[in-house]
């Protein structure tokens, strides 16, 4: 058996495989409600083999939503409706997990395809954004400064949806510390320039992170994992390096994250050197530092590839985005192309879908 399909088990969470779907926003859902749309997209990567199935970045309070058309997780109708989704995924055999945000100071603007680009003005239904200090992002709206009582309701919000999160399913919650948005931008100097406990040093800087994740672990419970998203350096002078970030995570072992999902940049707008797997290193320097499983995502699209890298222990999965919107069967086709047993048993490594079985034979 490949290292790809091998499974992993984190706490009392066997996942079928290490071929992981990245949490992609949709941009698609009404007042924070996902619908058919996140349906059909988590549910199709479910039945293409994908041992994970990550959600997008869903907010923890409606100012967290990075647009107006995010999902959410912070009442009764938007657990109900994922619930409907976990269930889904459940059936075609995969774990599916939740990533939880607050977008901070990139919050309130326009989808990618809209006609206009940037902060989305109240008369548009925005609002006023948040952020460690009142630095804009570029081409943002500036936002507010966000109190230490602020402060102390964002590590509530992360935890009140960690337990709903419970109530619908979830397998694993993944806390999103990265990408520019609030955690991150707490954590990098470029961003947060606060001179109380929340800033200054980099133990200081890190302290949301671990308040959040704190709480988040309480609510949660304790048979299944947690995630950690985050960006290994801002590709910025005096921002964040790849050190700074591992050396930040490394105590969150023993706040009770499982796994860090490591990805680069976004929260200032630099040159990145994107190429096959680029973000690759940086995991692997987290993994080193931190002692933590790591899950590395960046330009991984081939079987091949994403077996490579495996075996050579720069990571224990694999995230696959872009990768994974063009191929929601790419597991199917890496068990093909590595030769791996064909099964309909849902339990399998990469478990085909009796309707697809025949794409299976050679």
């Amino acid at each position: 058996m490949s290292r790809l399909l091998t499974p992993l088990t984190l706490r009392g969470t066997t996942f079928r495989n290490r071929a992981w779907l990245a949490p992609m926003c949709q941009y698609s859902a009404t007042d924070g409600l996902p619908d058919d749309w996140h349906l059909v997209h988590l549910g199709a990567r479910a039945a293409g083999g994908f041992g994970l199935v990550l959600t997008e970045a869903t907010a923890v309070v409606p100012e967290g939503r990075i647009t107006p058309e995010d999902t959410g997780l912070w009442n009764d109708a938007q657990t109900d409706a994922w619930e409907r989704i976990v269930r889904f995924v459940h059936e075609r055999g995969a774990a599916v997990g939740v990533q939880l945000a607050h977008a901070g100071r990139k919050a309130s603007t326009y989808r990618p395809w809209h006609e206009a680009q940037g902060t989305v003005p109240a008369a548009d239904g925005g609002w006023p954004t948040v952020a460690p200090s009142d630095v804009a992002f570029d081409g943002y709206a500036a936002p507010a400064e966000l109190t230490t009582e602020a402060i102390a309701d964002v590590v509530a919000a992360f935890a009140a949806a960690a337990r709903r999160a419970e109530r619908a399913g979830f397998d694993v919650v993944e806390v999103h510390a990265a990408h520019g948005y609030l955690l991150h931008q707490f954590l990098s100097p470029l961003s947060n320039r606060r001179t109380d406990a929340y800033g200054g040093s980099a133990e200081n800087r890190a302290r949301l992170l671990r308040e959040v994740v704190a709480a988040v672990r309480a609510a949660w419970p304790e048979d299944r994992p947690l995630f950690v998203r985050v960006s290994a350096t801002d590709w910025a002078e005096g921002g964040l390096t790849t050190d700074d970030v591992a050396h930040a995570v490394a105590g969150l072992a023993d706040l009770g994250v499982d796994l860090v999902d490591v990805s680069t940049g976004g929260n200032v707008v630099a040159p990145i050197p994107v190429g096959p797997g680029y973000q690759v290193p940086h995991a692997r320097r987290v993994a080193e530092v931190s002692g933590l499983p790591v899950a590395a995502v960046g330009l991984i699209t081939s079987p091949a590839q994403a077996e490579g890298l495996l075996v050579d222990g720069a990571a224990d999965a694999v995230m696959l985005g872009r990768e994974a919107l063009r191929d929601p069967m790419w597991p199917l086709r890496a068990a093909h192309e590595l030769r791996a047993p064909v099964t309909t048993d849902a339990d399998a490594p990469v478990a085909w879908q009796p309707q697809y079985v025949r794409g299976a034979w050679r």
